[in-house]
């Protein structure tokens, strides 16, 4: 099913929700609808368009770390696109690794800037060295994500709602 775009009063992105949570919100009268998918959802009593974007009706103050992602596997793998950053294959998650640039070994850290997305065959090539011990160059140096945090992604540009768009990626659409 559908998942629910939550903005702040002053537009800004504040999180995802389930289509269940959206629809306890508007019927709490806590959100205003500003867009809705062609999708219905029913019940004996009413019928309802399925909420895409909603906006709180009261200004939240967002807590300062509340756009910080969470270091995990999965967001690492969504931060390089699920891509190789040594060769360049897109894969699946399940296809997929990731690799410590400078080895903890040689006191490499677990960290954003330090871990990036490896498929197999460029991971047991560069072993426990360096890419440039083993002559293997990254397409694009790691950084820690920011600004929207999970929500950027988990939806990017191609994949986020339409609804979505002029509220999460106004710098990349206008």
């Amino acid at each position: 099913m559908e998942r629910t775009l939550i903005l702040n009063a002053s537009y800004e992105p504040l999180l995802v929700v389930s289509w269940r949570k959206a629809v306890c919100l508007l019927y709490a009268e806590k959100v205003e609808v500003l867009a809705e998918y062609d999708r219905f959802i029913s019940s004996v009593s009413f019928s309802l368009k399925l909420p895409s974007v909603l906006r709180l009706r009261r200004y939240i103050r967002v807590r300062h770390n509340i756009h910080q992602v969470k270091f995990t596997r999965s967001n690492i793998y969504s931060r390089d696109r699920h891509t190789c950053q040594y060769c360049g294959t897109r894969l699946p998650e399940e296809h997929l690794t990731f690799d410590h640039i400078i080895p903890v070994v040689m006191g490499g850290e677990r960290s954003w800037e330090n871990i990036v997305t490896c498929c197999l065959n460029c991971n047991h090539r560069k072993g426990g060295n360096t890419p440039q011990q083993v002559g293997m160059e990254l397409i694009r140096p790691p950084r820690t994500p920011r600004g929207l945090g999970a929500i950027t992604l988990v939806y990017s540009f191609h994949t986020a709602p339409d609804s979505w768009k002029s509220y999460l990626f106004w710098e990349t659409c206008h």
